[in-house]
């Protein structure tokens, strides 16, 4: 029975997080020691999905943060515009598939395929993509 498992990564994600890391403003932003302009978003709470299709249940999980370039007015619009982003973010997780997520270059497929939407979206919508780069933080699947 693999119920405890998705107790366990339930309970974890309820968890308060670390304090406030040099650097790191509420909200989950960190501005990069070097480079100027780049910053980082972290976009809490963690991903949970379903994923695979019918069949059984298998869960996956991922920390995502967005690197960011275009100073403070491409963060106002990423903000602005968060809902739409996790939105896609979700449903692009939720059809990932048993051969993506069983190798390492399946997975940074994957990644990449996540931040093409994200960015594909935002130029829809704002006319810039804002988004440098998408990193997975965390990531775990459950079979």
């Amino acid at each position: 029975m693999r119920f405890p498992l998705l107790a366990l990564l339930l309970s974890l994600s309820f968890l308060p997080g670390p304090s406030l890391a040099q650097g790191e403003k509420a909200g989950g932003e960190r501005r990069a020691a070097v480079g100027g302009s780049t910053s980082y978003l972290d976009l809490k709470p963690a991903f949970i999905v379903n994923y695979g299709g019918a069949g059984k249940l298998r869960y996956l999980k991922a920390d995502v943060a967005l690197r960011l370039g275009g100073g403070s007015a491409g963060q106002s619009q990423i903000r602005h515009h968060m809902p739409y982003i996790r939105h896609t973010i979700v449903m692009r997780l939720s059809r990932a598939t048993e051969e993506e997520l069983s190798s390492m270059e399946g997975r940074e497929l994957l990644r990449q395929d996540v931040l093409e939407e994200t960015r594909n979206m935002l130029i829809k919508e704002e006319g810039q993509q804002f988004v440098d780069d998408l990193l997975f933080s965390s990531f775990i699947v459950q079979r």
